[in-house]
């Protein structure tokens, strides 16, 4: 029988109708995302982008950008308050990273090789510290590379990279990567928050290259 509307009624479907497949749930990340995604809604926003920002830098795929920039826009002139506790926390669990990696090296392959599945980033890692390791750490710190692979690995590698090595660059990369976001959405808002959110690593690749380009200026100059 026809419904009103031209729509059919169910009865009108012949009885050994297939089933409509069920809609695919959300992949693990897209879950993550979402979950990180939601804490900006509610009162615990800030005490929600520490403990990511932190467990971020040593086994959490999902970075703390994502609620920051959400925190930022709901509240723009706390962006630079967010940014500040963000890199704090960030480079916290940097520092928890390096420990993982110093004291139980077993657990860190694991985390590295078998829970987020950058094994044949380890041996590439290991290479950088021979040549810089403050520079490699900056440069993880600051743009997409996975900054865990880096935390954990300098743990292990403790023998050409200090505690201090990693919190200086650390420190560095962090907190302007984060104060970066800040800034802009302050600055300039919404149009900035779409930008962000589509090309987000370009921009920090872009504004990697002019820092470590300036070192590079500096090097020279100062020669």
């Amino acid at each position: 029988s026809v419904k009103g509307g031209g729509g059919f009624a169910p009865s009108a479907l012949p009885a050994n109708a297939p089933t409509p497949p069920a809609a695919p749930k959300p992949g693990l990340i897209k879950r993550l995302y979402d979950w990180v995604l939601h804490w900006a809604d509610t009162p615990h926003g800030l005490a929600a982008l520490l403990l990511i920002s932190f467990v971020e830098s040593s086994f959490f795929p999902i970075p703390p950008d994502v609620l920051l920039i959400a925190l930022c826009m709901g509240a723009p002139r706390k962006s630079f308050r967010f940014a500040f506790w963000c890199a704090v926390a960030s480079v916290a669990g940097g520092a928890a990273g390096y420990a993982i990696g110093y004291a139980a090296e077993p657990l860190g392959r694991w985390i590295i090789i078998d829970l987020l599945g950058y094994g044949a980033a380890w041996d590439k890692v290991a290479a950088l510290y021979g040549q810089n390791a403050f520079l490699a750490i900056l440069t993880a710190a600051f743009t997409p590379i996975p900054y865990k692979v880096f935390t954990i690995t300098a743990g292990v590698f403790h023998d050409q990279v200090s505690i201090w090595t990693l919190l200086g660059a650390s420190v560095i990369g962090r907190s302007g990567r984060f104060f970066l976001v800040a800034g802009a959405i302050y600055l300039f808002g919404p149009p900035v928050k779409r930008l962000l959110d589509k090309y987000l690593e370009v921009f920090t690749v872009i504004f990697m290259v002019l820092l470590v380009g300036g070192f590079v200026l500096i090097k020279y100059v100062l020669r």
